[in-house]
């Protein structure tokens, strides 16, 4: 399994992850994808609408803003009330071999929409886990996308409607915070998280490490992208970010794994955290970009810019 440590699997980890053996890594960090079509790769259910992912006539000529649709709560169909439990059926395609291949006491970190957060949860406690905690990422910059009310009904012609709604909107407050999940695998009944820090080198958090990365030992993250850094991914994370939770939760030469890797931000900051990685990725454009930033000269130019503050070019 040697031969895996430090590379990028060009691969789906649903099919391939059986690569990994048993009670081998000691860290899952992922940004899996959210079921809310954000890329077709987010496309988690079943059926499917000409105005999702932006391929009506009308999303064509509207412009960025609503390039992309997702589904409305409510749905388009009595179908699309289906797509909650189809995405907790895809997360428990991929979360018992999770559960295997992470030595007891290990964490597992995923960020996860806010939609359908919960169904995460609930595949991953089915397969086993414990669920710890969650954090609240919050970003840097978020669009706010809800649609006046007043404007809808000013272009059916309803003035008295238009006029009586002022102020309201369709759709969601600006979405300022991502939810990351903390679990971990469930260590030998009859010991301690003592015990098994000292059996399997994990279970404990490194409080002082953390403090590197965020002002106080808080489930709010704060840890955001430098200049010049972003925009290699639709769902790109900071490294800084991912460097805080592999910090907090392993120590040097252990092993981390990304089963959604996209464009390497989790394999970057174990580098740069002196960890081993293992990543899948499906994408053969994502695997191309991940290697370009674990290039020595990448890296280097990153760790400056993180140690600095400064613009990553």
């Amino acid at each position: 399994m040697s031969s895996c440590l430090n590379k990028i699997i060009h691969a789906d980890s649903i099919t391939q992850l059986s690569l990994v053996p048993d009670d081998y890594v000691h860290l899952i960090l992922s940004d899996i994808p959210y079921g809310i079509g954000a890329e077709q790769w987010d496309v988690l259910h079943e059926n499917t609408n000409s105005a999702y992912l932006g391929s009506s006539p009308a999303q064509r000529t509207a412009g960025a803003v609503f390039k992309k649709r997702g589904k409305p709560i409510n749905g388009w169909s009595e179908a699309d009330r289906a797509i909650p439990l189809q995405y907790y059926n895809w997360c428990a395609q991929w979360a018992h071999e999770w559960f295997r291949v992470l030595k007891p006491g290990a964490a597992v970190f995923i960020f996860a929409g806010r939609r359908f957060a919960h169904r995460a949860i609930a595949a991953l406690e089915d397969a086993g886990f414990s669920f710890k905690d969650m954090f609240a990422w919050l970003r840097q910059r978020a669009p706010h996308r809800a649609q006046r009310i007043s404007l809808v009904y000013a272009r059916r012609g309803d003035a008295d409607n238009a006029a009586h709604w002022q102020g309201w909107r369709v759709g969601n407050l600006r979405p300022l915070f991502e939810p990351v999940l903390w679990f971990i695998k469930p260590y030998k009944i009859g010991t301690t998280i003592a015990d098994n820090v000292l059996e399997q080198g994990i279970g404990a958090f490194n409080e002082a490490a953390f403090l590197s990365y965020e002002k106080s030992p808080d489930n709010v993250l704060t840890s955001g992208f430098v200049p010049g850094e972003s925009g290699l991914h639709p769902t790109q994370k900071p490294v800084k970010l991912m460097l805080s939770l592999i910090e907090l939760s392993t120590q040097k030469q252990q092993i981390v794994l990304d089963p959604f890797c996209g464009s390497g931000s989790t394999l970057v900051a174990a580098t740069l955290g002196d960890r081993h990685y293992i990543g899948f990725e499906s994408d053969a454009q994502y695997v191309h970009i991940a290697q370009q930033r674990l290039m020595p000269e990448q890296l280097q130019q990153l760790r400056v810019a993180l140690a600095k503050g400064t613009s990553f070019v």
